[in-house]
């Protein structure tokens, strides 16, 4: 439920075009932004303050799980595909939700991977006196009439506004008039402008861009890229040797005659991870978040433990630069899994290989590493997060 008004909010994330005007084979939604897909960040900032509960993706049949794995570990139902035209897959994601019939729905373009701090609160509170509110900008520009490369006249600006999205309706009523409507309206407002009830505007901003010409995306990057301080964190961990229990070490089972000891699986590769980023965010260490005491935490997966690691990062509205861990020991030689590892890793943090490195080195025999008595690890991750 939203703290302020009690409403129930959930979001419709539009991700079921192709994006023909930006070129390229692969739609703008699925494509690279400062190391993440568009997607990831459309979702993220849809739900950076708050007020929304729930992301209902909207894609083509053949994208459902790519798009479930882009937004694993945010609070998103699992995706619906869309139809020929956005007024069609609206409808099937408004269609998706009348079970839970939500007071509140945002739709949103999943293109737009900025939603300014504010809007959606600003959103909400319009809703509390109108049935449909939307964020618009006041055209700037003159505009002109062209015809064949020709000017045909000026077209007066005055009370002219460029609308954006997300834009946010009273649930029952966007699915009547969607059930209702012909095919062919581009935007979900002027559904409620044809039936006679008023659409609420709110401030709009420059940086909610919509990935659209190439270029787009530089533009967005050089937008973020300044806002973001960069944080390093450092994280170690140990855990010593025991017979009866498999070896797990970033994320991999690895053979060997031993493995290690711990209330989880004792995965010291994944814990100096997870430490390094808590601490990168100055947010304690792993046994703060997750607590040997409690026995739901008993011979658990660690990659639950990184999946919330990275959940941290993407609550704060940061992002992982690169992650470096060393594990330490004598045996099981580490270099035949590390590329596994890595991908592991890189899987767990939503982020490409190109940004993990998993390596090992000994004691020269010295230590309780080098007498093969447990597993050391370090780790070290470097962090942008807005300042």
């Amino acid at each position: 439920m939203n703290g302020d008004s009690g409403m129930r909010v959930v979001a419709l994330l539009m991700a079921a075009g192709r994006g023909e005007r930006l070129g390229g084979a692969e739609p703008k939604q699925f494509l690279p932004l400062l190391g993440r897909p568009v997607l990831r960040h459309a979702a993220e900032a849809l739900l950076r303050d708050g007020a929304v509960e729930a992301i209902q993706p909207i894609c083509a049949e053949a994208e459902r799980g790519r798009v479930d794995s882009i937004l694993e570990g945010l609070p998103a139902l699992p995706a619906v595909a869309g139809g020929a035209t956005r007024q069609a897959s609206v409808l099937a994601g408004l269609e998706a939700l009348a079970g839970c019939a939500p007071e509140i729905v945002l739709v949103h373009d999943a293109a737009r991977p900025v939603v300014p701090a504010g809007t959606v609160t600003a959103l909400l509170r319009a809703l509390e006196r109108a049935e449909g509110a939307i964020p618009a900008q006041p055209v700037a520009d003159t505009l002109k009439r062209v015809e064949d490369g020709t000017v045909l006249h000026t077209v007066p600006r005055e009370a002219l506004y460029r609308a954006q999205t997300p834009q946010g309706f009273r649930f029952p009523l966007l699915l009547a008039l969607h059930r209702a409507a012909p095919e062919g309206a581009t935007d979900d407002a002027s559904l409620l402008e044809a039936a006679g009830r008023p659409v609420r505007l709110v401030p709009g901003s420059e940086s909610n861009v919509k990935i659209t010409h190439p270029g787009d995306l530089e533009r967005v990057e050089a937008d973020i890229l300044p806002r973001l301080l960069p944080r390093v964190g450092t994280g170690f961990d140990v855990h010593r040797l025991v017979a009866g229990r498999p070896l797990f070490l970033c994320g991999v089972e690895v053979p060997h005659s031993m493995g290690l000891d711990g209330h989880s699986d004792a995965d010291v590769g994944l814990h100096a991870l997870c430490d390094a980023i808590y601490g990168a965010l100055a947010e304690g260490d792993i046994g703060r978040h997750f607590p040997p005491s409690e026995m739901r935490w008993k011979d658990a997966d660690s990659a639950a433990f990184l999946r919330h690691a990275a959940g941290r990062i993407a609550a704060r509205g940061g992002m992982l630069a690169n992650a470096d861990v060393t594990l330490i020991c004598e045996r099981p030689k580490i270099t035949p899994h590390a590329p596994a590892m890595i991908a592991r890793v890189a899987e767990l943090l939503g982020v490409p290989e190109s940004r993990v490195s998993v390596k090992a080195t000994t004691t020269e025999r010295l230590g309780f590493p080098g007498r093969e008595e447990g597993i050391a690890a370090q780790a070290a991750v470097s962090l942008l997060v807005p300042a």
